[in-house]
């Protein structure tokens, strides 16, 4: 490698010297950053002599521009930025060090962090981009470190949200990172390893003929995401053997499951002959997918190379199209996923309190699998949806699905993409859809929606078919010739039905615990009462979400408004949910009403 122990370390050296300059001029939410994940491999890479700083006979291009200064001091943001370039132009080479193209990874990212103006920040990252043009698009796993992730044109969460991308990336693999899924340095300090079990499942490609098709399947490399035994749990089974059954499912619904396995361990043959060619869709442009508590999911057929540079050696039947990788930093068969995210209870941040539609439906990928169901199995089927969508284009699944994420508040990929409400209508204009039309197509949208795993609970059905029956309604209505439906409105927002969230009751299903919430006091006879000390303490916090669609019981304003009501209820018994409260309970809550609702 040009940047091993016998390379000129003059430019490295100089680098690590500008960084070192602008280190306590930083700001301190990006300090951290700069020395575990800039600093440290620099120096690491340049040795010793090099991290003392010494910038001596340097071209960077710090140097040279504050020169042009005339002694002038750059700004921070200034100085990082021209450090970056440096970066970046030391690492546009194809046998880079792993150490700097994890430094120049960390200096890229800073330094779109570091400007506000969303303009200069794309003119950076076209900057950039422009710089590494001859580079391929690859994901290298360091040695012992974060995966190196190089061009990649979309980074997103397992809803589909955009992530910010930049021509060069580090993602966190050793779980430790308090910035995921970008990497911090954590693996640094955390002892972690990126080698492999050696009691990690054997590499084997089992297989199991059916009566139209034989199914391929390579435990060694299965990330046990589940997506197979969810979806068609006829043909896949989980804990039980054998695993496979292949006559347990239609051909349709086999193909479909194993082109979702999101680590490439699924596989089929048709007539004796694998037809992984059929599995792997290469159409798909290169993609990384932040699952769920889980791996990256990556697509579109991306280079995959060792700490070495080498490419990463196949598993037995292993796609190249598509294959996941470790996140936890536990897998036994690194850096591929081997489902050990199960065992060590591996977490992403929590969700909202209050989550949107979108996000509780899962996003973009669960409504774009609804569609392409609803699209592929009932429509051709159906007499009366069939002529409908005879001349639908190949993405008109995708499009549906964008236009159901940006009503669900998700993210404006319609509008961004497709054109928004004006397309839309256009779509249905002079088509002259009947009313039979529009309840089969509601009928089946929802028989889809079952069929793709999507949230049962009666509160997300109650604003899925809402919207289901409104929307459809209104498509009716706009496909009438001599229709004039309203120009340019927005894509419409939907809520959840009267503010009914899925936490705004206890289910009669739901396992009986004792929910958190502050520590309940009872005043003495002779105590002045409050709400903050006192009344706050009764309503535990399962109280507090069965009645959150209403008013919120923790909320002072909220129960002096609504206290006779409330007072009522508890002496009915009706509430709260799950049981009248004792006499004792009661008597302080009517207590704090006669002394006024004091705060």
């Amino acid at each position: 490698m040009s940047t091993g122990p016998d390379a000129d370390t003059a430019p490295l050296t100089a680098l690590l010297a500008g960084v070192r300059r602008v280190e306590h001029r930083i700001p301190e939410d990006m300090s951290s950053l700069l020395a575990e994940s800039v600093i440290r491999p620099l120096a690491q890479l340049v040795g010793a002599a090099a991290s003392t700083g010494t910038a001596s006979d340097t071209t960077s291009a710090t140097a040279t521009a504050t020169e042009q200064t005339a002694g002038e001091e750059l700004s921070v943001d200034a100085e990082l930025w021209l450090l970056a370039q440096e970066a970046t132009r030391l690492r546009a080479t194809p046998d880079a060090s792993p150490l700097l193209i994890e430094a120049t990874a960390a200096l890229q990212g800073i330094t779109c962090r570091l400007t506000s103006d969303p303009v200069e920040v794309t003119a950076r990252i076209s900057r950039l981009i422009e710089m590494q043009s001859r580079l391929p698009t690859s994901i290298q796993a360091a040695p012992d470190g974060p995966y190196l992730v190089t061009n990649a044109p979309e980074l997103t969460t397992w809803l589909g949200e955009e992530l910010p991308v930049r021509p060069q990336m580090a993602l966190c693999r050793c779980g430790g990172s308090a910035t995921k899924p970008f990497c911090d340095g954590a693996h640094a300090t955390n002892d972690f390893t990126g080698a492999k079990s050696p009691t990690r499942t054997a590499d084997h490609q089992d297989s199991y003929p059916g009566q139209q098709i034989t199914i391929l399947d390579n435990r060694g490399i299965c990330a046990h995401s589940g997506l197979c035994t969810d979806r068609l749990p006829t043909v896949f089974h989980q804990g039980r053997e054998p695993f496979v059954t292949p006559s347990g499912g239609r051909m349709d619904e086999i193909v479909r499951a194993v082109r979702a396995c999101p680590s490439g361990a699924l596989s089929f043959a048709i007539d004796g002959r694998e037809a992984r060619d059929q599995v792997d869709r290469e159409s798909r442009p290169p993609a990384i997918e932040v699952s769920k508590d889980g791996p990256y999911r990556v697509t579109g057929s991306i280079p995959l190379t060792g700490p070495d540079g080498e490419p990463e050696p196949r598993a037995e039947g292993a796609s190249a199209e598509h294959y996941s990788l470790c996140r936890c930093g536990e897998s036994q068969n690194k850096p591929f996923c081997s489902g050990m995210h199960w065992n060590t209870d591996f977490r992403d941040p929590p969700p909202p309190a209050e989550p949107t539609l979108f996000q509780w439906a899962g996003g973009l990928p669960a409504l774009t699998r609804m569609t392409r169901i609803f699209y592929t199995k009932y429509v051709p089927e159906d007499p009366l949806l069939a002529p409908i969508f005879a001349t639908m284009s190949p993405d008109h699944p995708e499009r549906v699905a964008a236009w159901l994420g940006e009503t669900f508040g998700g993210p404006a990929r319609y509008t961004d993409t497709y054109g928004g409400y004006d397309r839309m209508v256009g779509q249905h204009a002079n088509r002259g859809l009947t009313e039979e039309q529009r309840a089969r197509w509601a009928q089946l949208i929802i028989r889809s929606a079952d069929d793709a795993g999507l949230p049962s609970d009666p509160e997300f059905r109650a604003a899925f078919v809402s919207y289901i029956e409104w929307g459809s309604r209104i498509a009716v209505e706009n496909s009438q010739p001599g229709a004039h439906p309203p120009p340019h409105m927005p894509v419409p927002r939907w809520w959840w039905v009267c503010g009914a969230t899925p936490d705004a009751r206890v289910s009669a299903l739901a396992v009986q615990t004792d929910p958190e919430g502050p520590v309940m006091t009872l005043p003495a006879d002779d105590q002045p009462i409050s709400f903050e000390t006192h009344i706050r303490t009764l309503f535990r916090e399962m109280d507090r979400r069965s009645m959150k669609f209403v008013f919120d019981l923790w909320s002072h304003d909220d129960v002096s408004r609504h206290a006779e009501a409330i007072l009522a209820r508890l002496r009915q018994g009706s509430m709260p949910c799950d049981g009248a409260w004792p006499a004792a309970k009661t008597d302080v809550f009517e207590r704090w009403i006669q002394a006024g609702k004091p705060a």
